[in-house]
């Protein structure tokens, strides 16, 4: 990775933070929050994020660089153990981890098992309940009390990510904990996700939040083709897979109504992000065991689990 120039000689900081948690603990929401623009995709059904997504945000001369990684569980099949361990590698390679709790749930199954892991964490540790707009805070100091026991963190925050509040104080504390040295990206990026990488993102979390009780979460999208056109317009083609002909069915919807719907959401929000007019085009294909396919897992940046 090319290390940019900027602030090069001066007091500059740059550092990668590692969200780590379990699965809707609101970690998406939160690296939108601190990047101040959309980077991750944020619905209710969980396990959405599968890569690590990096999102940047500069505070002062720092340039804090947030990786949203898969939630942590106990994974089932190899597509959950393939986005666990990855999110466990990313934790490893990060200058600091902060480690989100959802204060609702407080220390449940999962939280547990991440505390009982950290051990195995060198970096310094930020500790983050998040949600606690919605819970007494008698119930938030015992949380933090219990969770600082088990987990020797560097700091704590009680945040909402989705209101914002708490987030500024997140960032400031990161900005001031980070190594000192030169910026990894230009000051005004927010991500390095390649543009037909996010859009494809972009087209799955309108899949969720539009069929989340219906369908699967295998099922994964594919950017084919991005061609910028002469009037200043961008044509995309993407493909929905899907692992069974019922799925494609429930995809597409009565008279194709599912699909438009889809498409139309994710053409606005794509419009809205690159400031040009989108002409977006889905299709629906069966792709039978790409839970199993090795080259899927590399197109989405996930290892592919041996066994």
């Amino acid at each position: 990775m090319a290390e940019h120039a900027a602030g090069a000689g001066t007091d500059t900081r740059c550092g990668f933070i590692a969200l780590i948690g379990a699965p809707n603990a609101g970690k998406s929401t939160l690296t939108n929050a601190l990047v101040g623009s959309k980077v991750a995709i944020v619905t209710p059904k969980v396990q959405t994020t599968r890569t690590l997504v990096r999102g940047i945000a500069m505070e002062g001369p720092a340039q804090l660089i947030f990786i949203d990684t898969p939630g942590i569980f106990a994974p089932r099949r190899r597509l959950d153990r393939a986005m666990v361990s990855t999110a466990w590698t990313g934790a490893h390679d990060a200058d600091v981890v902060a480690v989100l709790i959802d204060a609702k749930k407080g220390l449940d199954e999962e939280a547990e098992a991440i505390l009982n892991k950290l051990d195995e964490v060198r970096q310094p540790k930020l500790l983050i309940l998040n949600k606690v707009d919605i819970v007494e805070k008698e119930k938030l100091l015992a949380l933090a009390q219990a969770a600082n026991e088990r987990g020797r963190f560097d700091a704590t925050f009680m945040i909402s990510a989705l209101s914002g509040s708490g987030v500024a104080d997140v960032r400031k504390w990161l900005a001031e904990h980070v190594p000192a040295g030169p910026w990894h990206y230009p000051e005004d990026e927010v991500s390095d996700a390649p543009l037909r990488q996010l859009a494809a993102e972009i087209t799955r979390e309108k899949l969720y939040l539009k069929l989340h009780q219906e369908l699967p979460y295998q099922s994964t999208v594919e950017t084919e083709t991005w061609t910028e056109r002469k009037d200043g317009s961008v044509r995309i083609e993407q493909t929905i897979y899907v692992e069974r002909e019922s799925q494609r069915k429930i995809v597409l919807g009565k008279s194709g109504q599912s699909i438009r719907a889809i498409g139309e959401a994710s053409r606005r929000e794509l419009a809205e992000i690159i400031e040009k007019p989108v002409h977006l085009f889905l299709f629906v294909k069966v792709r039978e065991g790409w839970g199993d396919d090795p080259e899927r897992y590399r197109q989405m940046g996930l290892e592919f689990p041996k066994e």
